[in-house]
């Protein structure tokens, strides 16, 4: 992937600050542009929230999965360009 990644370490921040960190970092990002969450667990609870709050606008790929740290990269897609026309799926629909 071509374009710069933000890297997130949220392990010593406070769990109340970081969905708002996240998301401000998210909202940041140009189009196609990624960021990377290393948590010491699983963050399946974020993806929900976004999937809630930016459905379709965001792609998520576990890079390390645990036991002790995960990492997922968060690439902010083209809002012109559905995940479906990419040939993926935004999750959202259900693949239909």
């Amino acid at each position: 992937m071509n374009s710069p990644t933000r890297q997130i370490d949220v392990r010593d921040i406070a769990p109340r600050e970081r969905h708002p960190l996240i998301f401000s970092t998210f909202h940041g990002l140009a189009r196609a542009e990624t960021m990377e969450i290393v948590n010491d667990h699983d963050p399946r609870p974020l993806y929900y929230q976004m999937q809630a709050e930016q459905p379709g606008e965001f792609s998520w790929d576990y890079l390390e999965n645990g036991p002790h740290v995960w990492r997922v990269r968060i690439t902010r897609r083209d809002a012109a360009a559905p995940a479906h026309a990419k040939g993926g799926c935004c999750g959202s629909c259900g693949g239909a």
